[in-house]
């Protein structure tokens, strides 16, 4: 792996970019929760069509022509539009994004592969007009109708700020030494692992998981140890041999896991619920590189009303899944 080598930066308001000063503290409205597959990609394309000056996309994967077509249509009513896309394991492996970027290139959409001191840019973010951003856990990848996945609609005024202050530097390509959070909001990877450790160490009551991935040996043993302090820890993820053994030695240390074997959808969200007080979702998966050494962000919410809507969810997801073979 390539070491992170951070330094400082100031990210200055160019012309045509959106003005996103670090702030320190969260306030506004309640963010909200979108779920897949119940919702489909209409509720986040309204914030593309609806643009009326800027839009800024960080995706690592996309290949939805309905979400393509629209950002070029942004572009042509002349809405700023800029858009960030993977390009692989530190930009040499398989490019998911060459027909979007040609695309999109090719339609005047202002388009830009993401740096390669990052493994991968895994993040899923939309912003408009500098007021509102969409956090997810989802690719636009067309694929909405048999995942489950989550996307968190956030008009904080801070929250966006400082996810345009990220975009600004990874769109010029430039390191920050310390990602802004928006008073603890938001969680940037590279050095992501510490906020997910936290918040599995502090639980009192129950975990909730959901995951596309397991694989961070520390998540691992906190998990267990929660569990073993009766802690009720129950997981949902999508059946594959990969993450089978770290599965059957959750099981062994007292944790409920259900898996999906293709009935229903495929469980990609990323969802981390702890006492049904806290959450996290977002772009991360529990993994080394997605925690230390990719380009990802969640969002941590504390409001009752989304808090509400993900343990339904997750709930739902616990009941339709089968019990480990």
């Amino acid at each position: 792996m390539r070491r992170w080598m951070a330094v400082a930066v100031m990210v200055l308001a160019l012309g045509g970019l959106d003005a996103a000063p670090a702030v320190a503290s969260a306030s506004g409205p309640t963010p909200t929760v979108i779920a897949e597959p119940s919702s489909g990609v209409t509720p986040i394309l309204r914030l593309v069509t609806g643009a009326r000056h800027s839009l800024t996309l960080t995706m690592y994967e996309l290949r939805d022509q309905q979400v393509e077509q629209a950002l070029v249509a942004a572009h042509a009513r002349g809405v700023t539009v800029r858009v960030l896309l993977d390009k692989g394991y530190y930009g040499h492996g398989y490019n998911e994004n060459r027909a979007a970027y040609s695309y999109l290139q090719g339609h005047g959409v202002s388009v830009r592969y993401a740096a390669t001191y990052f493994a991968y840019t895994h993040q899923k973010t939309l912003t408009a007009d500098g007021s509102v951003a969409a956090i997810m856990t989802l690719n636009f990848d067309g694929l909405y109708p048999s995942t489950r996945d989550y996307a968190v609609i956030d008009r904080r005024a801070t929250d966006v700020k400082a996810i345009l202050t990220v975009f600004n530097a990874d769109w010029s390509h430039e390191q920050l030494a310390s990602p802004p959070t928006a008073g603890g909001d938001l969680v940037f990877s590279p050095h992501a692992a510490a906020s997910f450790t936290a918040l599995v160490t502090g639980a009192r009551s129950s975990i909730e998981l959901e995951s596309e991935e397991l694989a961070y040996k520390p998540a691992i043993i906190d998990l267990c140890a929660a569990a073993r302090r009766h802690v009720k820890v129950r997981i949902v993820m999508t059946y594959e041999h990969e993450w089978l053994a770290a599965l059957r030695s959750l099981a062994r240390c007292g944790a409920g896991v259900r898996v999906y074997h293709g009935q229903s959808y495929y469980i990609h969200a990323k969802l981390l619920l702890v006492d049904g007080h806290r959450a996290l979702v977002g772009s991360q998966n529990l993994t080394t590189t997605s925690l230390d050494y990719n380009r990802e962000l969640s969002i941590r919410l504390t409001a009752a009303a989304p808090l509400r809507s993900l343990a339904a969810d997750f709930k739902g997801d616990y009941s339709g899944g089968e019990r480990l073979p």
